[in-house]
């Protein structure tokens, strides 16, 4: 798994926190610098999540701007709950 996410993101360690309660994979982190490379690598604002390269929550437009989040009540959060985040990850882990 891998965060995208820009130089001092908020919701970063949120983002992190939520990860280690839901599973012990390993996270690497990536800062984003430049919108050619938020493109790039499929940065739809930070934090962005990225599970075998592919985000489990796609949203608009790449680019570097804070991302918002959509709870299981369709509200705009900073990061996906722990439920949203266990469903997300759970079907890559079986196969």
């Amino acid at each position: 798994m891998e965060v995208l996410h820009v130089p001092d993101c908020p919701n970063l360690q949120p983002l992190l926190d939520h990860l280690s309660q839901v599973t012990d994979v390993a996270v690497v982190t990536r800062v984003v610098g430049t919108d050619a490379d938020a493109m790039r690598l499929g940065m739809t604002g930070s934090p962005t999540l990225l599970i075998d390269g592919a985000d489990p929550f796609p949203a608009g437009e790449c680019g570097l701007s804070c991302r918002l989040y959509r709870n299981e009540s369709g509200a705009p959060v900073a990061v996906p709950s722990l439920g949203q985040l266990r469903a997300a990850i759970r079907p890559r882990s079986i196969g």
